[in-house]
Formats: structure tokens, C-alpha cells, sequence
């Protein structure tokens, strides 16, 4: 058989989903979302992100990146 993914919006779409599905006697389970990544790295990209956002970077120039 297949897998389905379904994400649901709000918890009135999730219930929803859940009675439909032991209505039908569905089996399904629940997982964590979770992501492959070490959270401090996400943490620093974010941060990142969010200065360059406010305009703290500094461009260099590629025949300037061995000086």
C-alpha cells in the first residue's frame, strides 16, 4: 500500500482527519517533525538570516578573499 502525508492547517482539520480515518479503520501514527540538522546550526543559520535581513553583512569581493 501507500503512504500519505497529510498536514492539516488547524486542530478542527486534524480531528477531522483522524475520525475519517478510524471511521474507515485506517491505521495511522503519529511522528515528530523532525529535522536532520543539529538545532544549534539551525539556530546560527537563522540568526544569519535574520542580519542580513537587517542589513549587517559585508560584501567581498572574490579577488578579495585570500587577502
Amino acid at each position: 500500500m501507500e503512504t500519505l502525508i497529510v498536514q492539516p492547517k488547524t486542530q478542527k482539520q486534524l480531528q477531522a482527519v483522524k475520525a475519517v480515518l478510524k471511521a474507515l479503520d485506517v491505521s495511522f501514527k503519529k511522528t515528530a517533525e523532525e529535522s536532520s540538522y543539529n538545532p544549534k546550526f539551525v539556530s546560527k543559520i537563522r540568526e544569519s538570516e535574520q542580519n542580513y535581513k537587517d542589513g549587517n553583512f559585508k560584501i567581498i569581493k572574490v579577488e578579495d578573499l585570500w587577502k
